[in-house]
């Protein structure tokens, strides 16, 4: 052995020393690993594409839960494609607060459950929600038929699923790509603010901008084109007449022999009217003698070109027709399209045998569901433009030879009589009475008015002030329910308990409506409704289109001796009795189904 150095030999296995500045193979591991989690992540937070099928595990348990919740009970049975929207709709809320949620969780970097705890949780969370999801497949054609036998409509059976599934994954397919196209556009927004600001200022200025143009365009834009080709569209429709209207030759007719207003310009509704009511020979079948002729008096929106030249109009056709020589004279705010419900009509020209006139005025080609919402104001004003000249002319007359004057007002019509009575106009004569039938929620005096009931009396049937002035009724006559003394001037509501344009709210999506809580709800109200936020508000919402398309006596459909019973309220003929209100009201029902028998055939 020669030297220093110790000599290892040769067997022995040695280390390897790293290039120079490298890693060893434990570092190149863990870069590798770096590197994967980083793509990983990076991938993780690529949104998908439009049409890509990727979707949050969070999310789909949410819209689950949400689709559970879209099929309880709501005011009105539901056909199954409006099922289906509804419960697309819903799932794409769920969907999205779910989705929404667990990237906010995941943005703040709180620690997901992992291993067996996250196995256990996961496992149970989805058994919940399916077995959530099964009684509520199960139970939705049961509260369907149940609501449908109270309403004496037909039955459904399961083969309405197919319908249901199919128009749900439909809407929320519609409703997921339009997501991803505004999550597309802010995403081009925020990446061109990031060339010229910092982070949080382009995330904060995309985010704000974003908002903005959505309200633009829905609140403005596009709502406003929907009007405008809305009513394109159905003032084509009202030159169209309804089935079993015919032409008028009556001088007590507006479009008859010497109105002063062309038949064709009265419009779908407004020829509808004029042509129907009862005949003298009707009246007198059930009075027994003496019937009259009843007045009519309409205007359409093309009988003149403004508004207070077709309110002139309106009154000089009351004037013609002797309309101020009857016992009552009616002031009708009509709904958008001229529509004046023929149960209210014909059951007052019962009551007083003919002697009475009946006057309305169109001011929208718009039917009620789309009325409700662009009509507002341009409601109002043709209701106190009207008033304003028959009222002024009324007043002049002797008091004890002119009619009594009364409102009416169905759905949209009730707002335009509310700001009527709410007008100074009316101070210094104010008119006999109104009645309001099936007010919407856009009602100022009627929300008022049920905000400020008595103590004990429900939402949904409310008793103000004892009922020295206003009273509530339904299809049951609760009008004598109040213990005070009626007024000279007498108001009546009359709503149904399952009308959605009286009880939808849009405080309803985050907040139990009243007409829900407690035992004490409406008796055509389903006992296994619920409240839910958000869903609870959409399915009221999606009942509104459809409160029409019911069996009278329920929804927005008010009977004729539902009316009946509210005119004898208002107007407290000398000598009627209760029986009498019950006579006639069957009376009237039974006529009403023979006509509806009649105009189904003729439709066919």
């Amino acid at each position: 052995m020669t030297g220093s150095a110790t000599e290892v030999p040769e067997t022995a296995e040695q280390p390897r020393p790293a290039p120079s500045g490298g890693v060893g193979p434990h570092g190149r591991i863990l870069i590798l690993r770096t590197l994967r989690d980083r793509r990983r992540r990076a991938s993780s937070t690529q949104p998908p594409r439009l049409l890509e099928p990727t979707f949050s595990g969070v999310g789909l348990v949410a819209g689950a839960l949400f689709i559970a919740i879209s099929l309880e009970p709501s005011l009105l049975p539901r056909v199954p494609i409006v099922q289906g929207i509804a419960t697309g709709v819903s799932f794409m809320v769920g969907y999205g607060l779910g989705a929404g949620a667990h990237a906010i969780w995941n943005y703040l970097e709180v620690p997901n459950l992992r291993g067996r705890a996250r196995t256990i949780v996961g496992w149970t969370v989805l058994g919940l929600i399916g077995l959530s999801l099964s009684l509520a497949v199960w139970r939705w054609v049961g509260w369907q038929n149940g609501i449908r036998r109270t309403f004496g409509m037909e039955e459904l059976d399961p083969t309405a699923w197919p319908i249901v599934i199919g128009m749900a994954l439909v809407v929320a397919a519609a409703v997921l790509v339009a997501a991803r196209v505004i999550r597309k556009v802010f995403r081009w927004a925020d990446q061109l603010l990031l060339r010229f600001l910092p982070h949080r200022l382009a995330v904060t200025l995309a985010t704000a901008a974003m908002v903005l143009l959505l309200w633009l365009l829905f609140s403005g834009v596009l709502v406003q084109g929907f009007f405008v080709v809305a009513n394109w569209a159905f003032s084509a429709r009202d030159l169209n007449d309804r089935v079993g209207t015919t032409e008028v030759s009556s001088t007590l007719r507006s479009g008859g022999d010497g109105s002063y207003v062309a038949w064709e310009d009265l419009g779908r509704q407004g020829r509808a009217f004029v042509s129907g009511g009862p005949t003298v020979d009707e009246l007198d079948s059930w009075s027994g003698d003496g019937g009259v002729e009843p007045i009519r008096v309409f205007v359409g929106l093309r009988s003149a070109d403004t508004l207070e030249d077709r309110a002139q109009l309106m009154l000089d056709e009351l004037i013609r027709t002797g309309a101020f020589d009857r016992d009552v004279l009616v002031l009708t705010t009509t709904t958008g399209t001229g529509f004046i419900d023929a149960n209210a009509a014909d059951s007052l020209e019962f009551l007083y045998n003919g002697n009475t006139a009946i006057a309305g005025l169109q001011y929208s080609y718009l039917p009620s569901w789309i009325s409700l919402l662009a009509d507002q104001q341009l409601v109002d004003e043709a209701s106190q433009a009207t008033f304003r000249l028959v009222h002024d002319y009324w007043a002049e007359l002797p008091a004890d030879g002119r009619p009594e004057l009364y409102l009416y007002g169905l759905s949209l019509g009730s707002a335009g009589v509310e700001s009527i009575l709410g007008s100074i106009d009316i101070l210094n004569e104010p008119v006999d009475g109104a009645l309001m039938t099936g007010p919407t929620f856009l009602n100022l005096m009627h929300n008022e008015l049920e905000r400020s009931r008595d103590v004990g009396s429900p939402a949904w049937l409310p008793v103000v002030g004892d009922g020295r002035t206003v009273r509530f009724t339904g299809e049951e006559d609760a009008l004598s329910d109040p213990s005070a003394v009626w007024g000279d001037t007498r108001v009546v509501y009359l709503q149904h308990g399952s009308d959605p344009v009286v009880f939808f709210s849009p405080v309803t999506f985050y907040r139990e409506p009243e007409w829900l809580q407690g035992s004490s709800r409406a008796p055509d109200v389903s006992p296994d409704m619920r409240w839910f936020p958000i869903i609870t508000g959409w399915q009221t919402m999606l009942d509104m289109p459809a409160a029409g398309s019911v069996p009278e006596g329920f929804g927005h459909m008010y009977t004729a001796k539902a009316n009946l019973q509210a005119w004898v309220g208002v107007t407290d003929p000398d000598g009627w009795t209760r029986t009498d209100t019950q006579e006639l009201g069957d009376f009237l029902n039974h006529r009403r189904q023979e006509q509806l028998t009649l105009l189904e055939q003729l439709g066919r």
